[in-house]
């Protein structure tokens, strides 16, 4: 019983369509075969051989969504059939570099469409995105790119809120950055007697002082799964308006769909923020690889580039002379297509365009979801298995509005002090450490849990995810903690 990458597990047919689109398009590369040759999908005609490929399917796995997106995806892409699946199809073969290089143009539309559904509700603003290797390259790729173009200098100060994903504890302090970090943390609070982690008013202020350049957060948070509530997003944008207008906002979305209701900091600040979503969580997709870094048409990053010391601009210019003789209006998404390619090797950028249509698929097989079944399905879910393990250790219960129920945390010395008495807990603290408990509990037990402190979590807390074990597994794991305890 392990804690490890975790993932709600794929529907076979949202797998299968990928393939059975596959399927069609070696049997389009096969029409021109030489020898043991094939050659490229052949645009004429594509759109009839394909409906009567579909026809032949008859029961097929996979073939009733593909035919639903065939029938819809017209209209959901507002583009004629033929340039969608000519390009659909093209890509899934694999046989040419990604182009344009950011995304493809109706692989974008497909994904635009599902982060306006699902993350970005209520934005009015245009954007831009990049398809990416999944959230992890969103990071790697932003932060660099923050440096590179002077947006963020060594010595920086910027602003993290904790707990929050490894990463964005640990890069900050490698010898590139090394960024002055102000700490911006969370805390328990109690809305109707259900539990969430929210931060403070007192908290929040901290980002009114100008001097902070950037503020990284993962919303909901990990391992807290807590969404920001509407008064923090809310103060996030007074202190935008008035106090910090250049502030960067960096918000890493992934875990958003597994929210009722939830709102990101991008849809009310897109000019302030640059979003990474990555569709690993949702569909228990983490070996594809599938990501984005949406940045809105116009906003701050751009804007801070056309401000820069002219030293600055002309060193820019050098770097990316080979690319465009425009540096001025080189757009800083396309400077992270780019720079992830060390600007030299920019002509072979991109997502490898299979990637990208199984993150078409996916996009296209959310929107046609209607009555959200999959997502209600993948929620409840991971709230069944909530209920389990928190009924098992006697924990107060999350508050639903703003919980993704995807992790738990908590802290087992204070669980130890409320449930078994003070002294115990405090006897408890001097025969042991956290490690220790959580050692002994893998090897005498068999269950893998992490320390919350390797979050920015407290020093005695565990974080449990609700994602990746079988359900029955959630009230064991409770049982296991427990006669660990009493060893």
């Amino acid at each position: 019983m392990r804690e490890g990458e975790t993932r709600i597990g794929q529907r076979p047919h949202r797998v299968r369509h990928f393939f059975l689109l596959g399927l069609f398009a070696v049997s389009e590369m096969e029409r021109v075969r030489q020898g043991e040759l094939s050659g490229m999908p052949a645009r004429i005609e594509m759109l009839g051989r394909f409906e009567v490929f579909l026809e032949a399917q008859s029961e097929t796995p996979g073939k009733n969504l593909l035919t639903g997106i065939w029938r819809k995806g017209e209209q959901i892409l507002g583009v004629d059939k033929h340039d969608w699946l000519f390009e659909f199809v093209d890509a899934i073969t694999g046989d040419n570099y990604p182009n344009p290089d950011r995304v493809l143009n109706y692989v974008e539309k497909a994904i635009k469409a599902y982060l306006k559904k699902e993350i970005f509700e209520g934005l009015k603003k245009p954007f831009d995105i990049f398809a990416v290797e999944g959230g992890t390259a969103g990071i790697c790729y932003l932060f660099d790119s923050l440096v590179n173009n002077f947006l963020l200098q060594p010595g920086d100060k910027i602003a993290l809120m904790i707990p929050t994903f490894t990463p964005y504890l640990e890069i900050p302090q490698l010898s590139r950055y090394r960024f002055d970090v102000v700490q911006i943390r969370s805390m328990p609070e109690l809305i109707d007697d259900r539990l969430t982690y929210q931060f403070s008013s007192r908290e929040i202020e901290k980002l009114r002082d100008s001097s902070i350049k950037a503020v990284f957060m993962v919303n909901p948070s990990n391992p807290s799964s807590s969404a920001l509530k509407e008064e923090t997003i809310s103060k996030l944008v007074d202190i935008v308006e008035n106090d910090n207008p250049e502030l960067m906002i960096l918000t890493d979305d992934v875990y958003g769909t597994f929210v009722p209701k939830f709102q990101s900091v991008f849809s009310v600040l897109p000019f302030n923020t640059a979003c990474i979503y990555s569709f690993s969580k949702y569909f228990g997709a983490t070996g594809w690889r599938l990501g984005t870094i949406a940045l809105a048409d116009e906003n701050v990053f751009d804007a801070k580039l056309r401000n820069l010391p002219q030293a600055f601009i002309r060193e820019l210019e050098i770097r990316y002379e080979v690319i465009t003789k425009e540096t001025t209006n080189f757009k800083f998404i396309d400077r992270l297509v780019a720079d992830s390619r060390e600007v030299a090797l920019n002509h072979a950028a991109g997502l490898s365009t299979p990637q990208q249509v199984q993150m078409a698929l996916f996009s296209l097989f959310s929107l046609l979801d209607e009555e959200e079944s999959y997502k209600k399905k993948a929620q409840s879910i991971c709230r069944y298995r909530q209920k389990l393990l928190y009924e098992e250790l006697d924990l107060v219960m999350p508050f639903d509005h703003y919980d993704s129920a995807y992790y738990c945390e908590f802290d087992l010395l204070e669980w130890m002090k409320t449930h078994f008495g003070e002294q115990f807990g405090l006897d408890f603290q001097r025969e042991t450490s956290i490690t220790n408990f959580l050692m002994r509990l893998a090897l005498e037990h068999g269950l893998v849990l992490l320390k919350g402190s390797g979050f920015g979590g407290s020093e005695w807390s565990v974080r449990i995810s609700l994602a990746n074990l079988e359900t029955n597994d959630y009230k064991e794991i409770g049982r296991r903690i427990k006669k660990n305890g009493f060893r």
